[in-house]
């Protein structure tokens, strides 16, 4: 009987006809939803970090009437839909920000379009159920 010990191939010897393709494919997806994840905080802080949004959420939270509904203090709550362009001087935005306060949550609008840094807002309005909407400029029309 012939005592030699039978030398097996290493893990990479047997099975680097499936870990090649399957580590592959693995990267190009990762890859993909990096390059996703940026484009989306890209686009997110874009929006966050605009004027229109700023004041708009500054507004509400010194809104008596919307902060009595809501609550105090009034934060985003969810990602933002909508769009900021920027064409040789003239901008627009156009914004829907889900909010909440310690009492509820609603979901903010705001329009607004501009030149150089000034801007003019066309609505900034907060929906807090189906049936109650608070508009912000309305409000201040009526002061006048």
């Amino acid at each position: 009987m012939n005592n030699e010990l039978v030398e097996y191939p290493s893990w990479w010897k047997r099975n680097w006809k499936w870990v090649v393709p399957v580590a592959g494919c693995l990267s190009l997806i990762i890859i993909f939803v990096l390059f996703i994840g940026s484009i989306f905080w890209g686009v997110t802080s874009a929006l966050e970090g605009s004027q229109p949004y700023e004041y708009a959420l500054e507004k509400i939270n010194q809104d008596e009437e919307i902060t009595g509904v809501l609550g105090s203090p009034i934060e985003k709550d969810g990602m933002i839909q909508g769009s900021y362009n920027y064409t040789n001087g003239k901008k627009s935005a156009d914004m829907k920000i889900p909010i909440s306060g310690p009492n509820g949550s609603g979901t903010l609008f705001v329009e607004a379009t501009g030149e150089d840094d000034d801007w003019t807002y066309n609505v900034i309005r907060v929906k807090i159920t189906d049936d109650e909407s608070i508009d912000l400029l309305e409000e201040e029309s009526e002061e006048f």
